[in-house]
């Protein structure tokens, strides 16, 4: 009888060694994320293991599945213990090794398989760790499944009926680098900043730009997972100002950044300013939908209004559909609609044929960047961007609050601003004319300016947004109001960066 997993051990002791440790708040809403050690031990990412073959079996799914690990000291441990709790609940693991999260999504389609379990912490700091499952590619979990994996971990509610295998595959990079550039190459000379900031994508993505017709200048590509320089996540700044160097230093055409995992691609234009995703997002719809006429484009509601206001893309007959934050969300909702893009502001991309299969992966991604700018020769990152209409936005900034804390606190701010809408009370000096709460809320003031403020869904944090198509002014004065509402809640604490 495997122990029933307790949520809290004391390291450097027999019960650590000896039982399953798994906190509760790891299970997210589509996805796992844990510090090891302090929250979850490797008896618990065993226990995790034998929760998810449980439940494939509960799913009506084949009890096969894809795993891969990202490149943090610890990972390769968590994904042993992870395979042997597969294995006992009767799962054939087919083991990638070393991989960027969407390689392990390539894996599902082309060993046939139908679930996969990516041991990675994303762009999580070093000491998390974490698993990106699914069992209906080209989709993740969302909150049915994970609610049911937790139940199933936390109650040792385990099916452990044997029968389980094991087989690595063999240099499975070089059939994914192989798959993704096949195709036309560049017809135009770029030079591309490719900054992976010591992590997982170092090993894959600048010979990957190359094999495509780029000139590639790798930054920070080196396997190191002490993260020397700074976090691989590029919705840091520290990292887009690292690329916003490289980039003038060598008169790049754009910087891409790729965080830990290497599903989100972040971009620098030539004149090194950073360009946040869901501007970007922008741009390849335009590009996009001048290919494909009266195309749907889903966004996350963190994004630029701009979606839905933009000439051009009124002019293509593009439509926008603004959902749910999150990987998941956006796959699910993206596969959903046939949509021919998904795109979120954390830098996540999901595009659908003829580009791609339908999930995320920073170098399709990247791809698609730069055929963008191949299409058009005579114009720069910069003027393409300059095209767009004027906006003013915020990075995305996240203040403390602990886990157990999270939702209630955001919940209380839903309620006050849909107060403050009835009352007609005025935020940000202008009275409310749309809340947006399929995710968090959404507020919008009468000249379009607005805030967001929602739960992390993989952080003990929450998210706040501002943007203003008037005015850098206009902007702070969101997020003044904003911030003021959540500081009625004496949870929430500091921020990680702020306008």
């Amino acid at each position: 009888m495997f122990p029933t997993p307790v949520p809290k051990l004391v390291p450097n002791t027999y019960d650590f060694e000896s039982k399953p440790m798994v906190k509760p708040t790891g299970f997210r809403e589509y996805d796992a994320r844990w510090l090891f050690g302090d929250e979850i031990n490797l008896m618990g990412v065993q226990a995790l293991g034998m929760g998810l073959g449980t439940l494939l079996g509960e799913l009506g799914v084949a009890r096969e599945l894809v795993t891969g690990h990202d490149f943090r000291s610890y990972s390769a441990s968590i994904k042993q213990a992870l395979v042997n709790g597969l294995m006992a609940a009767g799962v054939k693991v087919h083991d990638i090794g070393l991989a960027v999260t969407p390689m392990a999504y390539f894996a599902q389609f082309d060993l046939d398989v139908p679930a996969v379990a990516m041991v990675t912490a994303s762009h999580n700091e070093n000491g998390w760790t974490g698993v990106k499952m699914g069992a209906a590619r080209p989709l993740t979990f969302g909150p049915d499944e994970m609610s049911r994996l937790k139940e199933i971990v936390l109650t040792a509610a385990f099916d452990l009926s044997g029968g389980g295998s094991y087989v690595f595959h063999e240099n499975f990079p070089a059939r994914y680098l192989a798959d993704i550039t096949n195709r036309p190459k560049l017809k135009h000379p770029i030079k591309v900043i490719a900054a992976c900031g010591n992590g997982t994508a170092g090993a894959f993505a600048p010979r990957a730009l190359e094999m495509i017709g780029a000139e590639v200048i790798p930054m920070d590509a080196e396997l190191d997972y002490t993260f020397p320089r700074y976090n691989p996540n590029p919705e840091d700044m520290k990292m887009l100002h690292a690329i916003r160097d490289a980039v003038l230093e060598h008169g790049a055409a754009v910087g891409l950044g790729f965080d830990g995992d290497g599903d989100r691609c972040g971009v620098v234009d030539n004149e090194g300013e950073e360009i946040f995703a869901d501007k970007v997002g922008v741009m390849l719809a335009r590009d996009l939908s001048a290919l494909h006429p009266n195309s749907t484009f889903v966004v996350d509601v963190k994004s630029t209004g701009l979606f839905a206001t933009d000439p051009v893309l009124i002019a293509n007959g593009a439509k926008a559909d603004y959902w749910k934050t999150g990987h998941s969300y956006l796959k699910r909702r993206v596969h959903a609609l046939n949509a021919l893009a998904g795109f979120e502001k954390s830098g996540h991309y999901f595009f659908n044929k003829p580009i791609g299969r339908g999930y995320d992966d920073g170098l399709v991604s990247a791809f698609a960047i730069l055929d963008m700018l191949d299409r058009n020769p005579g114009k720069s990152m910069a003027e393409l961007k300059n095209a767009l209409p004027k906006t003013w936005g915020s990075p995305t900034m996240s203040p403390h609050c602990d886990d157990e804390k999270k939702y209630s606190v955001i919940d209380r701010v839903v309620k006050r601003f849909e107060e403050k809408k009835a009352k007609g009370e005025l935020v940000a000096g202008q009275k409310i004319i749309d809340l947006v709460t399929v995710n968090g809320v959404r507020v919008v003031n009468e000249d379009g300016t607005w805030g967001l403020v929602r739960a992390s869904s993989n952080k003990p944090e929450l998210v706040v947004v501002v943007e203003s198509p008037v005015s850098e002014a206009r902007m702070r004065e969101m997020f003044k109001s904003v911030d003021e509402t959540l500081r009625e809640n004496p949870e929430v604490g500091a921020y990680n960066q702020t306008i």
